[in-house]
């Protein structure tokens, strides 16, 4: 019996040790000639991308323009918008106030926001048009506004499909004319869509996440990100729009679609617009250079510090980076999040816990964290091999399928991401 206790010990000690990663270099050529493809199949204007593994940059290339109408091209100094890479910068500098035991993850909601108490979810309409809704079976809890399982709606885009929506639009909580308290006290009259805790739903969250950490500091959302997380890491060049002087080497964002290029010019989407704003987002609004993000991306690489200087522990960016979805939150409860492979979420990032199942999912490797922008932007961290790999350009609609071609020319045909 002893020596069969022993064999299954060993049999679960295999088990629990971490397999090699599988031998990879990038090939940067193929990266450039994929970005140059690109460009010329008119996927888009201008785009870049820096591969940064074992402790050095390995690759970076450009291609296209960043302003079609200027003819200034794509390069490592264009400035871009960020849009939801914010998110992290954001979920990093909410965390930093959890170090130091400012809330704790389980806490109510409410006991830092207190307009949320009274929160109640949208249980359907009746045929005349009356509203149903009645308290949650439990609080909005500090991780579900990390994790988005909250149940905040985020908006219809003009197309409501019931109450919650009807009232956002109404509300306007991210109007740029609103502070942050304005916007959090407009969040909490719209009713929850879900239960807290029982599904995904992208939302306004990280937006909520930034009036904590106004809160919990007793300073500005942004002077705090900009003391506590930008300025150490050397991010001279990203600022939310409304806090930079000028708008030099800004790259226009154009919608892109049977070989047309509309540039997005005036309306929301444009930074130079957003001079007046009085609202920073927690979920958007940052911009820069591809470059200062990696920084930040070289700094969860480094489990929360970047050479000598220190953002979190190791121990904060391993929870952060940690899929913390139930199981029972069906892939129907998961919304679109699926779409983006095998994995979860865990505070403000998509996590990898499984291989690509199928050629068409997206390739990478288990462990990695990532997230997007609405511009078809994207970075992620691949922990497995030592690397960080930032992608950049100004294209409408979000392309995944761009990111899955591109994903491709970083791992090869050979990559099993194990």
């Amino acid at each position: 019996m002893k020596v069969l206790l022993r064999g299954v010990a060993l049999w679960v000690a295999c088990l629990a040790t971490p397999l090699a990663a599988q031998d990879y270099e990038p090939d940067c050529e193929r990266i450039a000639a994929f970005l140059n493809d690109a460009v010329e199949q008119e996927r888009v204007a201008g785009v870049s991308a820096l591969v940064w593994k074992d402790r050095a940059e390995r690759c970076f290339d450009a291609a296209g323009q960043a302003d079609r109408e200027e003819g200034i091209a794509f390069s490592r100094d264009t400035v871009v918008q960020f849009f939801s890479m914010t998110k992290p910068v954001t979920g990093v500098a909410l965390m930093t106030l959890w170090e130091e035991g400012r809330f704790h993850l389980d806490d109510p909601l409410y006991w830092h926001l207190p307009e949320f108490r009274d929160v109640e979810v949208l249980r359907g309409e009746t045929t005349d048009g009356r509203v149903i809704t009645s308290p949650p079976r439990r609080p909005i809890t500090m991780r579900d506004v990390m994790r988005h399982t909250a149940g905040f709606a985020y908006g219809a885009d003009g197309n409501p499909q019931n109450h919650a929506d009807r009232l956002w639009e109404e509300l306007q909580p991210l109007s740029p004319d609103k502070s942050l308290a304005e916007f959090s006290q407009a969040l909490a009259q719209v009713p929850l869509l879900y239960e807290p805790g029982t599904q995904w739903r992208y939302s306004a969250a990280v937006d909520v996440q930034a009036r904590l950490v106004e809160v919990l500091s007793g300073q500005p959302f942004a002077e705090y990100v900009e003391e506590e997380v930008l300025k150490p890491l050397g991010m001279n060049n990203t600022h939310w729009a409304q806090y930079r002087e000028d708008f030099d080497g800004l790259a226009r964002i154009y919608e892109v679609g049977d070989g047309s290029f509309t540039p997005m010019r005036g309306g929301d989407f444009e930074a130079s617009d957003m001079a007046s704003a009085r609202l920073t987002m927690g979920g958007s609004g940052l911009i820069g250079t591809v470059d200062d993000y990696l920084r930040f991306a070289r700094m969860l690489l480094g489990e929360g510090a970047l050479g000598e200087t220190r953002i979190l522990e190791p121990a904060t960016v391993r929870l952060m980076v940690t899929d913390h979805l139930d199981p029972a939150i069906t892939p129907e409860q998961r919304s679109w999040l699926v779409g983006k492979g095998s994995g979860g979420f865990g505070f403000d990032f998509f996590v990898r816990t499984a291989p690509p199942a199928t050629p068409d999912e997206n390739r990478g490797s288990v462990g990695e964290f990532f997230w997007d922008g609405w511009p078809s932007m994207l970075f992620w961290v691949d922990p497995k091999q030592d690397m960080v790999v930032i992608f950049a350009t100004q294209k409408l609609p979000f392309d995944n399928q761009l990111h899955h071609d591109f994903r491709d020319a970083v791992y090869g045909a050979e990559y099993t991401g194990r």
